[in-house]
């Protein structure tokens, strides 16, 4: 029966980590990988060009990742984003940093950053398997024993680094084999739910389709508690769709959509959109009473087309009751205080995300109060590790997921090592 020292089941970005770092402090190690080649989520990070990490300082980096970010400050003490930057760096791959801190290969292309950890592994003597399908984690005595194939086939082993991700874009394989094992081990599983995810509504201007393909540039959108509270504001690019909002600063938002309505215990969450975040509302009600002045002969529609976009204006002149062809200096000064309202707060009402299928990130996951934060080593099973999106941590794109997967991979992966005994 083979057996080996380190088991890493999941060869995508915090797998092939873990692995790395597993043979570097001497272990005999193999990737298990079910797909036919490893890396399959890797090669469609960041639009295919994989934004490596974030050269951002650790504390910043973790306030970007909202769900359990904290969690991760032991494991940035030993492995860190610029730990990530010099490994690719020493290992042939050249970066760029781009805005707000992402960091990519020179070549923009995933393959390159593939290509570097496979060159690694291969270099480091590490087993890989493709085409092998894991049915089960086997525990003895409260401790790793074995793991079994699909086909039958045992492969004994002292310690097992779990890194199959979580049920995000699960075309890559990505489809939550990981948890059953966990919870076999005893593990508790927090719900799961789509993060970095379009929001839906079912407004009817969103029904409608009044303002799907319209964009708006540097708005500032936020999650409403029922209690009128901020629950998070986001200032970045959105889009309207044909079932709600999406880009950016929806993207980020869509966590907390999530986490509002399960908190409030609501269907619904409300949305404020603030299409001027630059201006307060006393100084777009100064700016108006210049235009009125300067430019009061000309339509409203005229007069204010540099505010915003025009069919963004246009639809929030419907919803108060403004004709926008009529000179600014002849609209009502309350229908003018209603408009400011409006493009300062601008209320819609959600109701949840798309699937968590279809997001960019698994909310939820093996909750990280079961885990050694210092090693990634369960708390409750003797052996077993826990890396990546599995781990019950979420953040927002621009490289803070990725760099949470290389860091956890990294340190689960040195920590099973170093803690092996020989057979």
């Amino acid at each position: 029966m083979d057996q080996y020292d380190v088991i890493v089941i999941g060869g995508g970005t915090s797998g092939t980590m873990a692995a790395i770092a597993a043979a570097e402090n001497g272990a005999k190690t193999l990737v298990l990988e079910k797909n036919p080649t490893l890396g399959k989520k890797l090669l469609v990070t960041g639009g295919g060009r994989c934004n490596v990490t974030n050269n951002r300082d650790a504390d910043d980096i973790i306030a970007h990742i909202p769900g359990n970010g904290r969690f991760l400050y032991s494991a940035f003490n030993q492995f860190n984003n610029h730990d990530i930057m010099n490994f690719f760096e020493s290992n042939g791959v050249r970066l760029k940093e781009e805005d707000h801190g992402r960091m990519f290969p020179v070549t923009d292309k995933s393959r390159t950053i593939l290509e570097a950890l496979l060159a690694k592994m291969k270099a480091l003597g590490v087993e890989i398997r493709t085409n092998a399908t894991v049915a089960a984690v086997q525990y003895e005595n409260q401790a790793v024993k074995s793991v079994r194939l699909a086909d039958e086939t045992e492969i004994l082993c002292q310690k097992v680094i779990i890194s199959t991700g979580g049920r995000a874009v699960p075309r890559t394989g990505s489809t939550g084999d990981g948890y059953k094992w966990a919870k076999k081990a005893g593990h508790t599983l927090s719900p799961l739910y789509p993060t970095e995810a379009p929001i839906l509504s079912s407004e009817p201007f969103i029904e409608n389709k009044e303002l799907q393909g319209l964009s708006l540039r540097n708005i500032a959108l936020k999650v409403i508690s029922q209690k009128q509270k901020v629950v998070i504001s986001h200032q970045m690019d959105m889009i309207f769709t044909h079932f709600g909002v999406s880009g950016p600063a929806a993207l980020r938002c869509s966590m907390f959509v999530h986490t509002t309505m399960k908190k409030d215990q609501t269907d619904t969450v409300t949305m404020s959109l603030d299409a001027l975040p630059e201006l307060s509302l006393p100084a777009l009600n100064q700016q108006l009473q210049q235009f009125q002045k300067n430019e009061g002969d000309k339509s409203l529609k005229n007069a204010l087309k540099n505010l915003c976009p025009e069919r963004y204006l246009l639809f929030l002149c419907k919803q108060a009751t403004i004709n926008e062809q009529l000179p600014l200096k002849q609209i009502e000064e309350q229908k003018l205080q209603i408009l400011q309202q409006l493009l300062k707060d601008f209320r819609f009402q959600a109701n949840g995300t798309l699937p968590l299928e279809k997001a960019f990130v698994t909310g939820g996951g093996i909750s990280t109060k079961e885990v050694q934060p210092k090693t990634m080593e369960s708390k409750l099973m003797h052996g077993l590790y826990f890396t990546g999106e599995i781990l019950d941590i979420n953040g927002y794109t621009g490289g803070y997921n990725i760099t949470a997967a290389f860091i956890t991979g990294h340190i689960a992966g040195m920590h099973a090592a170093q803690s092996c005994a020989s057979f």
